[in-house]
């Protein structure tokens, strides 16, 4: 490829077609610099794909040698395979576990003869920007290491807190009520005590999903320690919804069933309590108490009993956190 973009620069000190070619390069080269992420330069390419070679259907990923699974960032168009007979694919190799895989497919066989021609400029385009890529994916790596549990794949505590101080800030006071549902597993150590932690993170995996599942794509999830869950609800102030929320939580996780044993076949099945509490902007109470007070209605949830959902506000003097 190196030998391609250096015979490209040659060539366009006499050839207009190839100068065109090396200045379309370096443009999509330029653009790229200014991407804030992998998704954002995923998104950069396929439009350079598309307006300089009319491509349409492209599909973006990332595949993790090590672990052999192969990550979509971007797809556009119609579905197409590898071994189409009007596919290219291209491994920009980024010297890291991770390399980006840029496939696409012509429209008609015309089109592929088109491409066909362009390919040693497009390989060369894709040398180039190989160091911004592998900039990028480490940029990524380094982001969801910081940010990510390494089980379940949902924010961690730290960085949910800072985004949503970012966000309040941000808004200013178009967050007026965030409740915060604090979510446990009932009895989770049972689970570790007969079973293992193997079996534990699949449990927790599945709890995950759900949570994903019955919340809006503005809501944050983080995992806290052991099987806890934050969820901060961004998409709605209304009560009577966030309690509908928590109520298809308990409903729906009660209903899955993780295999334990394979011969003869085992199913687990758990529930979880969930506690939550309501941070008004107006108020003096800090985000930190907000959440506290929603793991407290937690552990009141649980003293009274499996699939149990309670409020804060609720709370009486007589009630006794009896943590367990």
């Amino acid at each position: 490829m190196r030998k391609n973009i250096l015979n490209l620069i040659r060539s366009s000190a006499t050839n207009e077609e190839d100068y065109k070619a090396l200045e379309d390069i370096f443009t999509l080269y330029d653009q790229l610099q200014y991407a804030s992420d992998i998704k954002q330069m995923a998104g950069d390419i396929y439009n350079w794909l598309h307006n300089t070679y009319k491509i349409n259907n492209v599909n973006i990923s990332l595949f993790d040698l090590e672990k052999n699974i192969k990550e979509d960032i971007l797809v556009k168009g119609n579905s197409f395979y590898l071994d189409d007979n009007l596919s290219f694919f291209f491994v920009i190799n980024t010297h890291t576990n991770l390399n980006a895989l840029v496939s696409f497919c012509a429209s008609t066989k015309e089109h592929f003869d088109e491409i066909n021609n362009k390919y040693t400029i497009i390989e060369s385009a894709f040398f180039q920007i190989s160091p911004i890529i592998q900039n990028g994916i480490i940029k990524k790596n380094y982001i969801e290491s910081q940010s990510l549990d390494s089980v379940t794949n949902v924010y961690n505590r730290h960085y949910l807190i800072q985004t949503l101080n970012k966000q309040i800030v941000l808004s200013g006071k178009e967050y007026k009520q965030i409740f915060f549902l604090m979510v446990g597993i009932d009895h989770f150590k049972a689970v570790i005590d007969e079973f293992d932690y193997d079996i534990g993170d699949r449990v927790l995996i599945e709890l995950a999903k759900v949570i994903h599942a019955n919340i809006s794509e503005f809501d944050l999830v983080a995992r806290l320690t052991g099987d806890e869950f934050l969820i901060s609800v961004l998409s709605t102030s209304n009560e009577s919804e966030i309690i509908n929320i928590c109520k298809r939580i308990i409903d729906d996780f009660a209903q899955v069933g993780v295999k334990v044993v394979t011969k003869p076949e085992q199913i687990l099945k758990k529930t979880i309590c969930i506690g939550y509490d309501v941070y008004t902007y107006s108020d003096e109470k800090s985000i930190d108490l907000t959440i506290k007070n929603a793991d407290i209605a937690l552990y009141e949830a649980k003293n009274r009993g499996r699939s149990q959902l309670f409020y804060f506000k609720d709370l009486q003097e007589e009630d006794t956190i009896d943590l367990f």
